[in-house]
């Protein structure tokens, strides 16, 4: 790295650029696709633990102790397990990671483990952990299934017009809670050979500290309370044909969707708890729909020399569709061929047959979506969608892509437009998944059993729409517009749902403004603009951590510098004609300072969003491919002599 930051002109970008290019082609798979890690907390990999255990597979001590290298170096120094780097304890994370440590055969007496052990029981212990995590204590017997909030599996028969069902949550919730349902009905008990158990981690007493802010509604939050009541009093009256019609029901619902060896929904909870719902249906080791379920997650492991963890998906067309944007952005003829053998990887992807659930809302509507992992077909999502459509579409203008992209284009596009909300926004996966009091339901603790509308996601199919050329004044991107600018917070900036956080939002936004022809002339993009430059660090960068999800946020608090994070402030500043403010020159002079002899950028902060407040994520591809983005895009600027680059991003 450079020792001094200096102002940043046209002298010695270009190496820059060429040598963080050359290392992500270096990084580019054979059949022309790029994939990164996908990091989480300590919650997958201890999960996975126990999910051995829970099945008494056979013992895999070399796996385990890798795993328990990676669980002991991520403690955080209270004692506990944070849900993202140097962040505070999260008190379910760290009683899932205490109970795999213990699991593969560490003493309770270690250092660390009684670091953990005394930060648990300071915070209320385990039994105050959240839902997740209760259900998993009750699967192995720590906990009555009385502990856990009740919802019937026989819910799933009721019809669609019912205030409680299936259909009115988000994809992740309908895939992890289905299988989960037969676990509870039956009340499944773990194997556990081992016989370990963590009576240690319960108290009585009650948890330090003030009581946590919850996102839940207080007269919502106690009718759906007096409800699990009621449940937990009629639930073993249920008829048995009922329940075993249910059951079936449930088993098919997964089946149906076991999407090979990508696995259900291809997010490891469902996966999991998809193979723990074969096994207590009594489906052998080697039934197909049982083995392809347990080989979707061995996919999901990273395996190093030292460490091994379990991620909780992966992300290869997210990533082979970003880092298309930046090779394109790039230019030159290596990487336009890189970006046009990623999106010929692309173009088999989309998803033209199945139509998934979210055809319950728009059954008129064909199939036409990207999903975000390999294979999805259930469950295509409309950020990446938008954002591969607008890579064909870039591929067309500048790497002589003719009309080979034309049909996936417009397959995309109307898929996208299809799924419109009422609104004027898009979801990630659902039109109108706006039930919001079922959030107030007990075992939806986490606050994220919907799939509402996002700015983030919205900017970015406005952003779609613009680069094809629909007129700003069409009523539908006049509606998604208006549902943009109503979004827009009082100090300017736009919440980022599916990453960290204002920084994200802000640029999405702007980006999706400036694509529609709004510049600093408008007062939105101003304020927007005047926001992103006050928070700049005086490094020159820009960073922003994920407490920003607090319920009680009550304004940017100034955080380390991110790669990631300062690349979205610069392209989000570039993409209404903001590329003139010194600002600028300083946040790109920061990336240069922060490149490391490889050419690329170390980012240990999670900048991604599974879950406000619950779950994080740190792509290990954003600091590669985003700060190149950003180099390379104002050195476009500068040299054709433009304030702003006509894309959607």
């Amino acid at each position: 790295m450079r020792d001094t930051l200096e102002m940043a002109g046209l002298e010695g970008l270009d190496q820059d650029i060429d040598r963080a290019t050359e290392a992500l082609l270096a990084l580019q798979r054979p059949d022309g696709h790029w994939v990164f890690e996908l990091e989480a907390d300590a919650t997958i990999p201890a999960e996975y633990i126990l999910l051995r255990q829970h099945l008494a597979e056979p013992d895999a001590p070399e796996l385990e102790a890798k795993i328990g290298r990676y669980l002991r170096r991520i403690q955080g120094a209270d004692g506990g397990w944070p849900l993202f780097h140097a962040g505070a304890m999260d008190l379910s994370a760290s009683v899932k990671a205490y109970f795999a440590l213990k699991m593969i055969g560490d003493d309770p007496a270690a250092a660390h483990m009684a670091r953990a052990r005394g930060a648990i029981l300071a915070l209320g212990g385990a039994g105050r952990a959240n839902v997740f995590t209760r259900i998993l204590l009750a699967l192995y017997g720590e906990l009555p299934w009385g502990k856990v909030p009740t919802i019937p599996v026989e819910m799933v028969l009721l019809p669609r017009w019912f205030p409680v069902h299936l259909s009115r949550m988000s994809y992740w919730a309908r895939t992890v809670l289905v299988p989960l349902l037969v676990l509870q009905a039956l009340r499944v008990r773990a194997r556990n050979p081992r016989g370990v158990c963590i009576p240690e981690l319960f108290t009585d007493a009650p948890p330090q500290g003030p009581k946590p802010r919850s996102h839940k509604h207080p007269g919502w939050a106690l009718f759906f309370n007096v409800l699990d009541r009621g449940l937990k009093l009629v639930e073993p009256l249920w008829p048995r044909r009922t329940r075993r019609r249910a059951i079936d029901w449930c088993r098919d619902f997964v089946t149906e969707r076991l999407n090979g060896e990508d696995g259900l929904g291809a997010i490891y909870p469902a996966m999991a708890n998809a193979v723990m719902m074969y096994d207590a249906l009594g489906y052998p080791e080697d039934h197909p729909d049982r083995a392809i379920a347990r080989r979707s997650v061995e996919k999901l492991l990273v395996i190093r020399e030292d460490e091994a963890y379990c991620q909780p998906c992966v992300s290869p067309v997210w990533d082979t569709a970003l880092t298309a944007h930046a090779m394109m952005e790039v230019g030159g003829v290596a990487a336009a061929e890189a970006a046009a053998k990623g999106l010929a990887w692309l173009k088999p992807l989309q998803e033209l047959e199945v139509k998934g659930d979210w055809a319950v809302q728009r059954p008129d509507v064909r199939p036409g979506g990207w999903a975000f992992q390999y294979r999805n077909a259930h469950y295509p999502d409309l950020d990446d969608t938008a954002v591969v459509v607008m890579a064909m579409d870039r591929a067309r203008r500048q790497c002589d892509a003719g009309r080979g992209y034309d049909e996936a284009i417009d397959r995309g596009v109307e898929w996208t437009v299809g799924l419109q909300s009422k609104g004027g926004g898009w979801g990630a996966f659902d039109a109108d998944n706006e039930h919001h009091y079922l959030n107030n339901i007990p075992f939806a603790d986490h606050g994220a059993l919907l799939d509402p509308p996002t700015a983030d996601v919205s900017a970015r199919c406005i952003s779609m729409l613009a680069q094809l050329g629909e007129p700003a004044d069409s009523p539908r991107l006049a509606r998604a517009r208006d549902y943009l600018l109503r979004g827009q917070e009082a100090d300017g900036s736009w919440f980022g749902r599916w990453g960290v956080n204002y920084i994200y939002g802000t640029w999405s936004a702007l980006s999706a403004l400036g694509a529609i022809g709004m510049t600093t002339a408008d007062a939105p993009v101003k304020a927007a603009v005047d926001w992103l430059l006050a928070i700049q660090n005086p490094d020159g960068g820009w960073g922003e951590d994920c407490d920003s999800y607090s319920l009680d946020y009550r304004g940017y608090q100034p955080a380390r510098s991110t790669a990631s994070q300062t690349a979205w402030a610069l392209l989000g500043l570039m993409a209404v004609g903001a590329g003139e403010e010194p600002a600028v020159a300083r946040g790109i002079a920061w990336l240069q300072a922060n490149q490391r002899d490889d050419g690329l950028w170390r980012q240990d902060a999670y900048t991604g969003g599974g879950f406000p407040r619950v779950f994080y994520l740190r792509y290990h591809g954003y600091p590669l491919f985003f700060p190149l983005w950003a180099l390379a895009r104002y050195r476009n600027l500068k040299r054709g002599n433009a304030p702003r680059m006509a894309l959607g991003m």
